[in-house]
């Protein structure tokens, strides 16, 4: 059973009431109506969130054009010393920022802290890029030396965010940054129980000098205010459920604005018959419950090869059994809280179901309420079938089923079996097999001997979903190149007039077949 560390208890609410007006200052919220914002780890109400009105994103939109009016003139070199500058606050901030998205996620200090790890990581990758990727470039033009053609990129304008609340710094940033880095200008709409963490780590980049207008943040219900964004958007970004998400490229379809979409999955973890399997539970074990499995890339499903399927599951078992679990503001806890009622709604609902359909428990399967409100133990199922809810609907919380499978393409067919594709895992003894793995399994990334966090971390690579996990993609050049138009520019060298008349095509034609044959036989493109 997961223990209570003893100092889970000391100091779970850290964010004093001044701060927390401070940061709240920054939205731009003016109907007047508020939201109780409730701390996971007790269940009192954290603070009161000014709700914006859809007037408002309109305002913040304007402000924010012109705002980038400015930024996009300013260039490259001076956003770069302006972001440089915000990743080195988030870094000296870094206490601060923890306590805050700990007190609003319920989540560990170590998962928390990934979270900081990965926004300064991101801030200063496209600091570093943006100008090499997004500088004008010479390409090929039709026929060469008559013609010159060049490339160049112009901001979207202002992009639209839609951000969640379970994981608000890392996924705030994610997009944030490289539509700054671009010279675009941001009217983000923060999740109510993740306000604070993305104002807090916004403050860090206004203190660094990007102007208050080019990054707004609003709040407020979904319907109204995400609606509202996604309408006022010159692009749009949007990470969430699948079914959400969809609504949000139709609408964005219909004016014609482009979008990323970063939505759901149902994971697969496979576990091949040449591992050690009790070495590899730990990381298993990670992957499924880190942040209590409320993120889009954590493992839900695990196929284990028959031969080893005993031994890893006993392994894994164990090793669920002794995360420590509770509510601390420090390093001695493995796991936290979920964080709210309708997550906690959600995990019982589907375990329940489960069992009461032929289920078994291995490890967990309980709420525990004399931890806090809203914990539940890090849950393992076997026997799992498809007339469960958990089969192949995202729990979004600290539940794994165990499938043993015969051997590899097994494995592999029942990983693909889903409509989601986000993530997958391969738990392998050795690296070109598992790289032979991943290259059968259709999802966005695949992680080869860790869960999730070698590709979320690979800032310099492209992560996005298939199938109904998301179109588009954040991080690398792919996550910069969303936020501008491609530009090409066009001209005559003079050196040949091109045939205008009959008779002159007449004449010239002969001359351009024979370039098109000397460009093949060259290998010139």
């Amino acid at each position: 059973m997961p223990a209570l560390s003893r100092t889970s208890t000391s100091r779970t609410i850290p964010i004093s009431d001044a701060r927390t007006a401070q940061l709240v200052a920054d939205l731009t919220a003016t109907s007047g109506t508020t939201a109780d914002v409730i701390a996971p780890f007790t269940g009192t109400v954290l603070h009161a969130l000014p709700l914006s009105h859809a007037s408002d994103v309109a305002d913040a939109t304007a402000a924010a054009h012109v705002a980038q009016t400015f930024w996009r003139s300013a260039g490259f070199a001076y956003r770069r010393a302006v972001l440089l500058k915000a990743h080195d606050l988030l870094l000296e901030r870094t206490s601060e920022l923890l306590d805050i998205l700990q007190t609003e996620s319920g989540k560990t200090r170590g998962q928390a802290y990934e979270e900081v790890f990965e926004g300064a990581s991101v801030t200063r990758y496209y600091a570093l890029s943006a100008r090499s990727v997004l500088r004008t470039r010479r390409h090929r033009a039709g026929i060469p030396i008559v013609m010159q053609t060049r490339v160049s990129y112009k901001p979207k304008g202002v992009v639209g965010v839609i951000t969640p609340w379970n994981y608000p710094i890392a996924l705030s940033i994610m997009d944030v940054v490289p539509a700054l880095a671009a010279g675009n200008g941001i009217v983000q709409k923060a999740d109510n129980q993740g306000a604070l963490s993305i104002l807090a780590s916004r403050r860090a980049f206004i203190d660094a000098g990007v102007p208050e207008a080019l990054w707004a943040v609003v709040a407020g219900d979904g319907a109204e205010i995400g609606n509202a964004v996604v309408d006022a958007a010159d692009y749009v970004c949007f990470t969430g459920s699948t079914a959400t998400g969809t609504k949000v490229g139709e609408r964005a379809a219909s004016t014609l604005t482009g979008a990323s979409l970063e939505l759901g999955g149902k994971n697969p973890l496979i576990v091949l018959d040449d591992v050690d399997p009790v070495e590899i539970a730990a990381s298993a074990a990670y992957a499924v419950f880190s942040s209590m499995g409320q993120l889009c890339m954590s493992s839900e499903r695990i196929f284990v090869v028959e031969s080893v399927a005993a031994d890893f599951t006993r392994a894994f078992t164990e090793r669920t059994k002794g995360l420590r679990q509770g509510a601390a503001l420090n390093f001695t806890t493995d796991v936290g809280s979920l964080t709210s009622a309708a997550q906690l709604e959600r995990v019982t609902r589907h375990v329940d179901d489960a069992v009461a359909k032929g289920a078994t428990v291995l490890a967990g399967g309980r709420a525990r309420p004399d931890l806090g409100p809203f914990f539940f133990e890090p849950t393992v199922l076997t026997d799992v079938t498809a007339n469960m809810e958990c089969f192949a609907h995202e729990t979004f919380g600290p539940v794994v089923a165990i499938t043993v499978v015969g051997d590899e393409a097994e494995a592999i067919a029942a990983a693909n079996d889903t409509d989601f594709g986000l993530n997958a895992s391969v738990f392998t003894g050795s690296r070109a097999r598992g790289r032979r793995v991943a290259d059968l399994l259709d999802a966005g990334s695949v992680n080869i001997n860790e869960g999730y966090r070698a590709s979320f971390s690979s800032t310099d690579a492209p992560m996005g979903g298939m199938k109904r996990s998301g179109m588009g993609r954040r991080n690398g050049t792919e996550g910069l190149l969303r936020f501008v138009e491609a530009r090409t520019v066009s001209e005559s060298t003079g050196i040949l007039n091109l045939p205008r008349t009959g008779t002159e095509f007449e004449s010239m034609v002969g001359m351009m077949t024979t370039t098109l044959k000397v460009l093949k036989a060259l290998r010139r493109r």
